[in-house]
């Protein structure tokens, strides 16, 4: 069978045409790998290293912040249980222990932590002198009688209402104050 000068123009324009998609389709297919090669690029670092050390290194780091993460909330649940043992609730009533001085000069003032463990320190102001007292606090109480003022900051320091006494005219008490 031989073959006209026409149909080999053909068949060479066929072939000439199908090369020309294949050629395109390469230049398209190898675009879109060097693309996706820089895109993952950081992952592979820099192409020294395939994704399954790649991965393996990644699990470890992941392995290490779990750790981490544990140890931190240990801190944080051993700075929770300081915290609760912390005296930091105060509070103070003034008074005036005599009904012939003014001022308020005398005081009671509570300092216990969440638990209501800590002190009362009350100082009493008469016209000759004055006397300081501590008593020990428990769990809110105390084995010693606490005065009425006592009491009250006490109470505000625990975070009771304030009461007012016969004896205090207007309490002031650092909860009053934040």
């Amino acid at each position: 069978m031989t073959l006209t000068t026409a149909q080999l123009t053909g068949l060479t324009v066929s072939f000439g045409v199908v090369a020309l998609v294949a050629l395109a389709l390469a230049v398209g297919s190898h675009l879109r790998l060097s693309r996706m090669r820089h895109r993952f690029a950081v992952l592979w670092a820099g192409g020294e290293t395939d994704v399954a050390t790649l991965a393996a290194g990644q699990e470890r780091r992941l392995v290490a912040l779990a750790e981490q993460v544990e140890t931190v909330r240990d801190d944080v649940h051993g700075v929770r249980r300081d915290l609760r043992q912390s005296l930091r609730n105060v509070a103070v009533v003034r008074y005036d222990a005599f009904g012939d001085m003014g001022g308020r000069l005398s005081f009671s003032c509570a300092v216990v932590d969440d638990e209501g463990d800590g002190l009362v320190i009350s100082s009493i102001h008469a016209r000759g002198e004055s006397r300081t007292y501590a008593k020990g606090i428990v769990g809110g109480s105390s084995e010693i009688t606490l005065t009425p003022e006592e009491q009250e900051a006490l109470s505000a320091a625990r975070g009771g209402p304030v009461r007012s006494t016969t004896r205090t005219t207007a309490p002031t008490t650092a909860r009053e104050r934040r």
